[in-house]
């Protein structure tokens, strides 16, 4: 390819500018409206079938539309998508500046500060993005354009995809560069916006340490595999800056920052202030419980963030009972004893009265029986007739004073004592109620 071409019958191409797995930039001239721009041009390996080329090509289109909906000072906004001998070119925003990368050639490192500044813009500008529905999947240095003044715009949306579009793939393609993913893209998942959130903490972590956290070896292979275990050490010349990494490079994507949380907390850093992080979640999964039976069930958990703000990998299984029923709810939405309502006395208070209520009705009850249970015993008026009567008979008057029931009058015999014999009505003794059937008597 040579200067001085004109694409599209529009752009006329000056010299290269940059080049990645994906294509060579060009800057270039829009000749209608007469401003410098930047062209991407595809480059398709000589490889690839005609319907491997055609899934490229068909990419490439959907990678310019997806990346023209983004307008943010932080990013490199796209202009137009042309097609020149049949092969896609993208027609970009051009900007003068190197890249983060070529500011870290030859390992070198740069202060926390201003390594937070960049992060805060790169974040700014991918917090939009994921709120459009649309992942970068290739943030490094690389991309990262650095203007003398401190500007930074993010560049290359060109392997995004838009979250839940349809996707134009290539067999076996594997979108990013190795030692960036994220560990579940490496695993072979889908990647998501936590995926740039990691992409982002490992380009930051490079420019503080000087490589990315899990190297730059000449073996993809074995940086793919590091990446998937997922486990990063702590920066050493990070400073303040080193608790952020840390949560934007946790292993689960539960545990991460969103990346509007991360564009905050790497702006506090760059201001001289402790940034608030929010707390790592407990719960991520629930799970079988080992060694359990078949109705156990186990939460998964990932343990808190410790002081210094890493967030850990560590993980505990916690028995839970098998599924209740959900609490009451009080009108309007609020949960039972958890706040809310008119209950002046408060959710407290609320629940003691109830709990009250509840040990006064148990207590009734039981001195009930007790009471039954007493009376049963002590009156041998209480033993079932003999001889064939009927069980529902009344049951005679206990000998006790005011000549009550047993259910009305319990016995009066004292603990140990032996029970009082039943003495034949006397003068003394007032005659049964004239509602009270007699005794019933054994058949001679």
């Amino acid at each position: 390819m040579t200067a001085d071409r004109l694409i599209a019958g529009r752009y006329r191409l000056a010299d290269p500018i940059g080049s990645g797995a994906m294509g060579v930039v060009w800057r270039g001239t829009d000749v209608r409206l007469r401003r410098t721009v930047a062209v991407k041009q595809l480059l398709l390996a000589s490889t690839l079938s005609n319907s491997q080329a055609l899934e490229a090509k068909l990419r490439a289109m959907r990678e310019g539309r997806i990346a023209a909906r983004l307008h943010h000072p932080n990013a490199i906004t796209v202009f137009d998508v042309a097609e020149e001998d049949g092969q896609p070119w993208l027609v970009m925003e051009y900007m003068d500046a190197p890249s983060l990368a070529a500011k870290l050639s030859g390992k070198r490192t740069l202060p926390p500060i201003e390594v937070a500044r960049i992060g805060a813009q790169a974040a700014a500008a991918l917090a939009v993005a994921h709120a459009a529905g649309i992942m970068h999947r290739d943030v490094k240095p690389a991309n990262l354009l650095v203007a003398d003044d401190g500007t930074v715009k993010i560049t290359d949306f060109g392997i995004s995809r838009a979250v839940g579009d349809v996707t134009v793939t290539a067999t076996g393609f594997l979108a990013g560069t190795p030692a960036y993913l994220a560990p579940e893209v490496a695993r072979g998942e889908d990647p998501e916006p936590a995926s740039d959130v990691f992409a982002l903490g490992s380009t930051l972590y490079a420019a503080v340490e000087g490589s990315p956290p899990f190297g730059e070896g000449d073996n993809p292979l074995a940086v793919l595999h590091a990446v998937a275990r997922g486990e990063v050490a702590a920066p050493r010349n990070a400073g303040p800056l080193g608790p952020v990494l840390m949560r934007l490079l946790a292993g689960t994507v539960e545990a991460r920052l969103t990346m509007q949380e991360a564009k905050e907390a790497l702006e506090a850093v760059a201001a001289g202030r402790v940034p608030e992080l929010s707390s790592v979640p407990v719960v991520t999964a629930i799970l079988p419980a080992p060694g359990g039976d078949a109705g156990a069930t186990a939460v998964l958990g990932t343990s808190a963030t410790g002081a210094s703000g890493n967030a850990t990998d560590a993980t505990e299984f916690v028995p839970i009972s098998s599924p209740t029923p959900p609490p009451p709810t009080r009108p309007g939405g609020t949960l039972a004893g958890l706040g809310g309502g008119s209950n002046p006395r408060g959710p407290d208070k609320q629940l003691l009265g109830v709990a009250a209520a509840v040990v006064v009705a148990l207590l009734v009850v039981i001195a009930l029986i007790v009471t039954v249970q007493n009376g049963g015993d002590d009156s041998p008026t209480a033993a079932p007739p003999t001889g064939g009567e009927s069980t529902n008979a009344p049951v005679a008057p206990s000998s006790g004073a005011g000549g009550g029931s047993i259910m009305e009058q319990p016995s009066q015999t004292a603990p140990g004592a032996p029970p009082a014999a039943s003495a034949s009505p006397s003068a003394s003794t007032p005659p049964p109620s004239s509602t009270t059937a007699p005794p019933p008597t054994t058949p001679a």
